[in-house]
């Protein structure tokens, strides 16, 4: 059984960590009594939207010798908007160093930032699954989230 501290400690430290921004607690602050999966619904659909975007480039990336830089450019672009507007931090700064190698057409760049990507978004998730467990069993218990 997780403790409202040990939710605030975890909590405080994704953002330590740099998993997490101010615009996760921009989202927070859109969550209410009307709506009170708000959080939760759109970090799924970032999931959801995230994980097709890595097969999408994945299958452009294997594309060795004929990868089409201004899709992958793309599809990074719109990863790093997601990642953004949910506060998922690592994420974004990796979709960053990835279009730049798109830019340059650089393939051993885009294959490592793939990695990268991979990488990040597994951690982002793992946390982001850690901390609703914890909220959902402060919720089952009767407490409430400090937000």
């Amino acid at each position: 059984m997780y403790s409202v501290a040990q939710l605030v400690e975890y909590t405080s430290s994704l953002f330590q960590q740099g998993f997490l921004d101010d615009q996760f607690n921009q989202l927070q602050l859109l969550q209410d009594e009307s709506n009170p999966n708000f959080v939760v619904e759109v970090v799924t659909l970032f999931f959801e939207d995230a994980e097709k975007l890595l097969n999408q480039l994945e299958k452009e990336i294997g594309q060795e010798n004929n990868i089409d830089f201004k899709r992958v450019d793309a599809l990074v672009h719109q990863l790093k908007g997601s990642s953004s507007s949910i506060g998922a931090q690592r994420v974004q700064r990796v979709c960053i160093a990835f279009k730049n190698y798109c830019e340059e057409k650089n393939i051993e760049g885009c294959f490592k930032s793939l990695q990268d990507i991979k990488q990040e978004y597994t951690l982002v998730k793992t946390k982001f699954e850690t901390l609703f467990k914890m909220e959902q069993q402060i919720f089952a218990a009767g407490g409430s989230a400090p937000r």
